[in-house]
């Protein structure tokens, strides 16, 4: 089940878990949309892979099976694909 995590790791936006902005990679790293396919052109600067959009899981699934509240940050930011 995915994480849902709740910001962006390039510039700490939050994503709530039903935001249409969230994008993800296989390994779930999750950026906002401006992040994603802005500066790091739908590559994931962590592992390479390619940057989707997360799905949002039903509002009534989320009292079962809550977003993560970890928030991952890099605080010097990412690397812009190139």
């Amino acid at each position: 089940m995915l994480e849902l995590r709740p910001n962006c790791e390039c510039c700490n936006t939050d994503l709530p878990a039903e935001s249409p902005d969230a994008m993800i990679c296989s390994f779930e790293c999750t950026f906002c949309r401006d992040c994603g396919e802005g500066r790091l052109k739908g590559i994931c600067p962590n592992c390479g892979g390619g940057l989707v959009t997360r799905p949002v899981r039903p509002a009534s699934k989320l009292l079962k099976y809550p977003a993560s509240t970890k928030r991952v940050f890099k605080a010097e930011g990412c690397a812009a694909a190139e």
